[in-house]
């Protein structure tokens, strides 16, 4: 593999007849690509070129390899015309894993967007919470929320998830106004399904101050937006993004909650199997990163 560069240095000089032109078209100096020329002769152990004042000709073996070394050459060339290509008019299929709560509030606009710019890209989105395996499912991006588990896996950190408490004017109105965190201890909660404890802590942040809360109600799930629709309803307070719960604050069925505290933000990510993308994903990825951190800097 070390003797690609060298062979395709000898066929822009065996192009051009000439070092110096041949240097010029490369942006090299005329004495390095002369070095690496003669190194690569002595490497074969023939010389390929036959070099006078005013110009170069090959040999006889010059001449043969030079056959072979221009296929070479020109296929990588071709490769990296087709790879260039895709950048302008990227196609193919990508295969996208998120969980529906957040494709529903996230990739649903941004999907129709990229669909859109790009016409001959087809996709296949598989919603589910659970941690699919890029490499046997054939997966080219996960899009996951919260702390990473330790893994070979390419990561890229897109932003972060800001929430905040909420819960209907019905509820508040029945079941009384909150001036500090500690009243959430007599408030029925809706909470995140992650154990089978009856009780969850949720960890609360004003500036520097920080406090967890045990909290408890009647109603787990591991649906956000199953939650978003119980606290729209009047069942309880729940800890949602701010993005989410947007459109229901603005219609009024949701009120914000002890605004001046904020749960920790959380991590999104984009996992792929490998660094080396092919165009349509590494595209998709750009689109995604300036949508997220487009969201978190109108404070959404």
């Amino acid at each position: 593999m070390e003797l690609l560069p060298d062979m395709a240095l000898f066929v822009a000089v065996a192009r051009a007849k000439n070092f110096s032109v041949a240097a010029r078209a490369i942006g090299m100096p005329v004495s390095s690509v002369s070095r690496r020329v003669a190194e690569l002769e002595a490497r074969i152990g023939l010389p390929l070129l036959n070099r006078t004042t005013r110009k170069v000709e090959l040999t006889e073996v010059g001449a043969e390899y030079f056959e072979r070394c221009r296929s070479i050459v020109e296929a990588a060339e071709a490769a990296h015309g087709d790879l260039k290509g895709q950048l302008d008019n990227p196609r193919g299929h990508l295969r996208v894993s998120a969980t529906p709560d957040f494709a529903s509030t996230f990739l649903t606009p941004l999907f129709v967007e990229f669909a859109r710019v790009y016409p001959e890209i087809t996709f296949e989105c598989d919603l589910t919470p659970r941690a699919v395996d890029l490499v046997a499912e054939s997966f080219d991006v996960a899009i996951r929320v919260g702390k990473l588990p330790d893994s070979q896996i390419t990561a890229r950190r897109l932003g972060s998830a800001r929430g905040g408490l909420f819960a209907s004017p019905g509820y508040l109105a029945r079941a009384g106004s909150l001036a500090a965190p500690r009243d959430l201890e007599g408030h029925e909660c809706v909470r995140v399904l992650r154990s089978t404890d009856d009780e969850t802590t949720w960890t609360l942040r004003r500036g520097e101050e920080q406090i967890a809360l045990a909290v408890k109600g009647r109603f787990v799930a591991n649906n956000i937006r199953f939650l978003l629709q119980l606290a729209t309803l009047g069942i309880g307070i729940a800890a949602l993004d701010l993005e989410m719960a947007r459109p229901e604050v603005e219609a009024g069925r949701l009120v914000r909650v002890l605004p001046a505290w904020s749960p920790p933000a959380v991590p999104i990510h984009a996992l792929s199997p490998s660094r080396l993308l092919p165009a349509r994903t590494r595209l998709f990825l750009d689109c995604l990163s300036r949508n997220i951190q487009g969201i978190e800097a109108t404070g959404g």
